[in-house]
C-alpha cells in the first residue's frame, strides 16, 4: 500500500487525486488538509480514514473535531498544522495541490523529511525554486510534476539520460478567447472567463488560463523543474490539448506525450511512477482527430506570458511579485472590481514597483508577498 498525505484535498486536483484512490484501491491516505471546505472535508474523512487532517481557520477545525469524533483523527490548523502533516512519519508521498505560496514551507519540510512531492502548486517553484531544487538535489526527495504540461515533459524525457535538450515546447490550448482582439477583451465578464473549452479546473486558474498567465507560471516552473535556460522554452498554442507538451532534444527529434484531457493521468503517473497502472476513462481515437494545430501566442494580447518570461529574466523576487499581483488581480476581478484586462496592468506595477531581492529566502519571499498586496489595496 502506497501511503500519501494531500494538502488542497478539497480542490480540482485533491478530489481527482482521491477519485484515483477510490479506483486503485491500493493506497493509504494518512493525511487530509483543506482551506475552508469543512463539509466535504468531513465525508472525505469518513470515507478515507486519515489519521490527522487540517482546516486553514482554527475555529473551523474544532468545529471540525467536534463532527468527527467518533472517529480516531487528529484535527490541525493553520500553518503549523500543515508542517505537521507534511512531516508524518507514515506519509511516502505528498501531494501538494494547496493555491498559493501557502504550499512553499510544508514542501520544504517534507523534502527535509525525504518525502516523495507530488507537485502540484506552481507557487512554490516560480517563487522559491531557487531554496526548493537545491534541497531537494541535497536530500534526494523526487519531485514529481502533477500539472498536465510538465508531467508530459518528465514522461518525454524518461529514458533519455545524457541526452541534451535543445528545447522545451510547452503547449496552451489558448483557453477561451484565443484569436480575440484586444477591443474584445475589454468587455469580457467573469462567465466569459470561466468557460475554459478543454479542460475543468477551479476558478482562480481557470481565469489564470484566460489571461494565459497560467501559461507564464508553467514557464517559470519549467526552468526549475527541467534545469533550462528561459531562451529554452518555448510556448506553443495548441487548441485541441491532445499534444500535453514536447521535448526537442540536439538532433532536431521531437518527443511528446499525447492524450485526452483528463488531470488523472498525470496525477496518477505522479503516484505510481515510474509504473503505469490502468485508468479508467475515455482514450484518444486517431481516426476521429480531424487535425491538430499549432500557433504562435499573441504576446500583446496575452500580455501577462510576455510579462512571465521579464520576470523570469529579472529573477529575484520578481516571479513573486508577478505570482502575488496575479493572485491579487484575479481575487479582484472575481469580485467584479477590475477588469479583465487590468489583471496584467496590476502585474507589470507591481513588478516594476516592489524591491529588487536577488536571493530571497522564504520570509523575504513571504514579505515580497505582503508587499505586492499592499500595495494593490492601496490603488484598486
Amino acid at each position: 500500500m502506497k501511503k500519501i498525505a494531500v494538502l488542497g484535498s478539497t480542490g480540482s486536483i485533491g478530489t481527482q487525486t482521491l477519485e484515483i484512490v477510490r479506483e486503485q484501491k491500493d493506497i493509504e491516505i494518512t493525511a487530509l488538509a483543506a482551506g475552508s471546505n469543512e463539509k466535504l472535508l468531513e465525508a472525505q474523512i469518513r470515507e478515507f480514514r486519515p489519521k490527522m487532517a487540517a482546516l486553514w481557520e482554527e475555529k473551523a477545525a474544532r468545529s471540525l473535531q467536534g463532527r468527527v469524533k467518533d472517529l480516531p483523527v487528529k484535527i490541525v490548523s493553520g500553518m503549523e498544522g500543515l508542517l505537521e502533516i507534511a512531516r508524518m512519519e507514515e506519509t511516502e508521498i505528498l501531494v501538494t495541490a494547496i493555491v498559493g505560496m501557502l504550499g512553499i514551507r510544508p514542501t520544504i519540510a517534507a523534502i527535509e523529511a525525504g518525502k516523495t512531492i507530488a507537485l502540484a502548486n506552481k507557487e512554490t517553484l516560480v517563487t522559491a525554486g531557487h531554496i526548493i531544487m537545491p534541497l531537494a538535489k541535497e536530500k534526494q526527495a523526487p519531485i514529481l510534476p502533477v500539472d498536465s504540461e510538465h508531467s508530459a515533459i518528465f514522461q518525454s524525457l524518461h529514458g533519455e539520460d545524457g541526452n541534451r535538450i535543445q528545447k522545451i515546447l510547452l503547449t496552451a490550448s489558448g483557453g477561451p478567447f484565443r484569436g480575440r482582439k484586444r477591443e474584445e477583451l475589454q468587455q469580457v465578464q467573469v462567465e466569459d472567463a470561466l468557460k475554459h473549452p478543454n479542460w475543468s479546473m477551479g476558478r482562480k486558474i481557470t481565469i489564470d488560463s484566460a489571461t494565459m498567465v497560467n501559461k507564464g507560471l508553467e514557464v517559470m516552473e519549467a526552468k526549475w523543474l527541467f534545469d533550462v535556460n528561459p531562451e529554452q522554452i518555448q510556448v506553443v498554442v495548441h487548441p485541441q490539448s491532445v499534444i500535453h507538451s514536447m521535448v526537442e532534444y540536439q538532433d532536431g527529434a521531437v518527443i511528446a506525450q499525447l492524450g485526452t484531457p483528463d488531470m488523472r493521468l498525470p496525477i496518477q503517473y505522479a503516484l505510481y511512477y515510474p509504473r503505469r497502472k490502468s485508468l479508467s476513462g475515455r482514450r484518444l481515437d486517431f481516426y476521429q482527430l480531424s487535425s491538430l494545430t499549432f500557433e504562435e501566442p499573441d504576446l500583446d494580447i496575452f500580455f501577462g506570458l510576455k510579462l512571465a518570461f521579464l520576470a523570469m529574466e529579472r529573477g529575484g523576487n520578481i516571479p513573486t511579485a508577478y505570482n502575488a499581483a496575479n493572485e491579487k488581480a484575479v481575487a479582484l476581478f472575481l469580485e467584479r472590481k477590475i477588469s479583465f484586462l487590468e489583471i496584467p496592468e496590476i502585474i507589470n506595477t507591481c513588478m516594476e514597483q516592489c524591491r529588487f531581492i536577488k536571493q530571497p529566502d522564504v520570509s523575504e519571499i513571504l514579505e515580497t508577498e505582503a508587499e505586492v498586496y499592499a500595495l494593490i489595496e492601496s490603488r484598486w
